[in-house]
C-alpha cells in the first residue's frame, strides 16, 4: 500500500460541531441543465431479494441473493449459480437466512484480471454457536461456471442471533463489501440491536473493518489501543453502503458510508482512520429502553445518531436525512464525464422513500446540495458503477437496472 494513500485517509480531522445537512428546498436541487438524461433497462428480473452487484474486468456481473446465494450472468445473458443453497455449483451448507441476513456483499479481487480470480462475499454462517456474519474468499474458474478454494477470511462479525424487544433475529447484519483505491478490503456490520456492540472495541459489531485479503487488519488503521486492529471505525448502527471519493476530489480515495438511523436520522459520514460514529444507544434513563436497547426510544436530542455530547471528537456526518421514507442503503461516487453535473457526486439510495438522492460536496466532505434520480419508484438495495460506465441498480422489487447517461 502507498503511503500517501495511507496518509490520505487518515488525515480526516475529527471535529467535535455535529454539522446536520437535511434535504434543501426544491430550489437548491441540481438544476436540470446539470442533470444527465437517463435512459433506463431493465436487465434482469424474477430475482429472490438481489443485494449487491459487481463486476468483473472482462464484464461478467456478478450478484446476490440474499437467501439463495452468489450467481454470474455472463455475457451471452445466462445465468449461473456459483455458491449457495442447493443448486449452486459450490453448496454451502452453513449458509442460512433470517430476518435481514443471508447473503450480502460481493467484492472483486483488485488484482483478478492478474489471474487471482478471487472474490469475497458477506454471509450468514452457522459454522459457529452461536452463529456469526462472515467474509468468504473463493476462486471462479475461467469459464465462470464453478468456484473452488473457499477461505473464511473473516470469521467473527457479531450476528443478532435471538429476538428481542427491539426487533427480529438476524437483524442489523451490515454486509456491505468494498475495495478501496489503496486496495485493502472495507467491510460494513451492523449493531444487531445490542446496546454495547457499537463501542465495544473488541467485538466487531457497528464497525467499519479494514483488512487484507488474508482477512488479517491492514496497516495504518489507527485503531484504539486495545481494540481489534481489523477496526477502522467504530460507534456505527447499521452501514449498508460504503464508497470512495474518486481520484480528482480533494480527499480522494476517502472512504464516505451510508447508515440507516433509527426512527430518525439516517447519515453519510466521512470517515477517518480510528473514527469514533458516536452510535451509542445505552444507558439513557429518561429512556424507556426494551432490553436496554435505547435506539428507537428516543429522537434526535435524547438518543443522537451521532452523540457529541458523549463523544465530542466523534466524526461529524456529511448529510443527515430526517425527511419522510428513510433507511439508507447503498452509496456510490459518480464517476465520468459522461454524468456531466453530477460527475463526482454521491449517490445514496433512501429504500423507505424508494428513491436515490444525489448529493454534492464541498471540499470537507459536506453536503452542499441535494437533488432526486429521475427513476421510477423502488427500493434501491445496491448502487455500482459498471466497467461500461453506467449505473447498474438492484431493488427489491427483484429486478437489475442499467442507467445509462447522456
Amino acid at each position: 500500500m502507498k503511503k500517501a494513500m495511507i496518509a490520505t485517509i487518515a488525515m480526516v480531522v475529527l471535529t467535535s460541531s455535529l454539522i446536520a445537512v437535511t434535504r434543501p428546498p426544491a430550489s437548491l436541487s441540481a438544476t436540470s441543465a446539470e442533470a444527465p438524461k437517463l435512459t433506463r433497462t431493465v436487465v434482469m428480473t424474477g430475482l429472490q431479494e438481489p443485494w449487491d452487484i459487481a463486476f468483473t474486468p472482462d464484464g461478467v456481473m456478478l450478484f446476490t441473493e440474499k437467501c439463495r446465494g452468489l450467481s454470474a450472468r455472463l455475457p451471452d445473458k445466462k445465468t449461473v449459480r456459483l455458491f449457495g443453497t442447493s443448486g449452486s455449483a459450490l453448496v454451502a451448507p452453513d449458509l442460512f437466512c433470517e430476518g435481514q441476513s443471508g447473503v450480502h456483499g460481493i467484492a472483486v479481487d483488485p488484482d483478478f484480471a492478474k489471474g487471482t480470480r478471487d472474490i469475497y462475499v458477506y454471509i450468514a454462517s452457522n459454522l459457529r454457536k452461536p452463529a456469526t456474519n462472515r467474509v468468504v474468499r473463493l476462486t471462479v474458474n475461467a469459464d465462470y461456471t464453478s468456484v473452488a478454494n473457499r477461505t473464511d477470511i473473516i470469521e467473527d462479525i457479531s450476528y443478532k442471533n435471538a429476538a428481542n424487544g427491539a426487533g427480529i433475529a438476524g437483524a442489523h447484519s451490515g454486509g456491505r463489501i468494498r475495495f478501496g483505491p489503496d486496495r485493502f478490503l472495507y467491510v460494513t456490520t451492523g449493531d444487531n440491536h445490542n446496546a454495547t456492540l457499537p463501542q465495544d472495541l473488541k467485538r466487531l459489531g457497528g464497525k467499519v473493518l479494514r483488512v487484507s485479503r488474508d482477512g488479517t487488519a491492514a496497516p495504518g488503521n489507527n485503531t484504539p489501543t486495545g481494540g481489534d486492529p481489523r477496526i477502522f471505525t467504530y460507534g456505527h448502527r447499521n452501514v449498508q453502503g460504503i464508497t470512495f471519493r474518486p481520484a480528482g476530489q480533494p480527499n480522494a480515495g476517502q472512504p464516505f458510508t451510508a447508515e440507516h438511523g433509527p426512527n430518525h436520522s439516517d447519515e453519510v459520514t466521512a470517515l477517518a482512520a480510528g473514527g469514533n460514529a458516536g452510535w451509542d444507544p445505552q444507558n439513557r434513563p429518561r429512556l424507556r429502553c426494551p432490553d436496554d436497547y435505547c435506539g428507537y426510544a428516543g429522537d434526535p436530542t435524547t438518543m443522537p445518531m451521532t452523540d457529541t455530547q458523549r463523544f465530542p471528537k466523534a466524526m461529524p456526518p456529511s448529510w443527515v436525512h430526517n425527511g419522510s421514507g428513510r433507511g439508507m442503503g447503498s452509496a456510490l461516487f459518480l464517476d465520468g464525464k459522461q454524468w456531466r453535473g453530477w460527475n463526482g457526486r454521491l449517490l445514496v439510495s433512501l429504500m423507505g422513500g424508494q428513491r436515490i438522492a444525489v448529493l454534492e460536496l464541498d471540499a470537507r466532505g459536506m453536503a452542499t446540495n441535494e437533488a432526486t434520480v429521475e427513476l421510477p419508484a423502488t427500493r434501491t438495495r445496491t448502487l455500482v458503477q459498471g466497467p461500461d460506465g453506467n449505473l447498474y441498480t438492484a431493488n427489491d422489487d427483484g429486478e437489475i437496472w442499467r442507467v445509462v447517461p447522456s
